[in-house]
């Protein structure tokens, strides 16, 4: 009777331990998974260019550019170039924004992507790793997102070449 006591409770407390080791990583791992960073193999203007061709050539739409270096300079601040696009696809949004519950990510709409330098130099793009996201939500949202973030892959294979 006694043994047995001890095994239960070596067996919840090491339960426990692993749950607060998988904590541990998931809190620190995560936020590295949730947003992607690749260097572009181009100048800023260039980048800015042939990005905005390919999203064009596959059938994406920019919805608006926010030119962060000019906003910022009309409060009196100096940053490097950064500019962030907003991409929309009308036949993945749609299959979202025309169901009542799935509306609720519409907040991550549309797809961003932004193209910035930084002191090295180097012109970079950083996005939102939706695929990864959507993944916990299922169903129609997991579908087009996981679609839409491929199909933005490949729009920004024009610049860092993967």
């Amino acid at each position: 009777m006694e043994l047995s006591k001890n095994v239960i409770i070596m067996g919840l407390v090491g339960i426990l331990v692993g749950l607060v080791i998988m904590g541990a990583i998931m809190f620190f791992t995560m936020p590295s998974m949730m947003l992607l960073e690749d260097q572009s193999n181009y100048d800023f203007e260039t980048s800015v260019e042939k990005f905005g061709e390919a999203v064009k050539d596959n059938g994406w739409k920019v919805v608006v550019i926010h030119d962060m270096k000019e906003t910022l300079a009309g409060f009196g601040h100096d940053v490097m170039e950064v500019k962030i696009f907003e991409l929309c696809s009308s036949r993945h949004s749609v299959r979202i924004l025309e169901l009542d519950d799935e509306r609720i990510v519409s907040a991550l709409m549309p797809c961003r992507v932004a193209i910035y330098k930084k002191s090295n130099g180097n012109t970079y793009v950083s996005r939102m790793n939706s695929k990864l996201m959507a993944i916990p939500m299922g169903g129609v949202i997991a579908d087009v997102m996981g679609l839409a973030s491929s199909e933005t892959e490949v729009i920004l294979e024009s610049i860092i070449g993967k």
